[in-house]
């Protein structure tokens, strides 16, 4: 548990410095936006066991991308609640393209090259 974090305002920093590499936000990107399209789908024809598939598409691109691109342990496991908000928030800062000020205050350079994935 030493990645506990006490406030949110300590927790977003270690978020995004969790996802330095841009290959791994993409790949959240493409989870968030799949879990937003699951809900507007469900919604619009009204076929709710959609929504049971919105954890899945979420938590596998984020998972696959923490275990081959950046290689560590999904902030999920040590709060939950605050990953899920901070998954939105990234995504909808990149969307209006306020995410970069953002990393550069974490510390991240948001043009770091991933590892070589072999």
């Amino acid at each position: 548990m030493a990645n506990r974090k006490a406030t949110y305002s300590e927790f977003w920093p270690y978020y995004l410095q969790e996802h330095a590499k841009p290959e791994t936000r993409y790949f959240h990107y493409a989870g968030t936006a799949l879990v937003i399209g699951l809900a507007v789908f469900a919604l619009m024809t009204q076929r709710w066991i959609w929504l049971a598939a919105m954890p899945v598409a979420g938590y596998f691109f984020a998972w696959v991308s923490h275990a081959f691109i950046e290689r560590n342990k999904p902030a999920t496991f040590t709060h939950p609640i605050w990953s899920l908000i901070s998954d939105f928030r990234m995504f909808f800062l990149w969307l209006s393209g306020r995410l970069e000020p953002e990393l550069e205050k974490a510390g991240v350079s948001s043009r770091a090259v991933a590892n070589d994935l072999s």
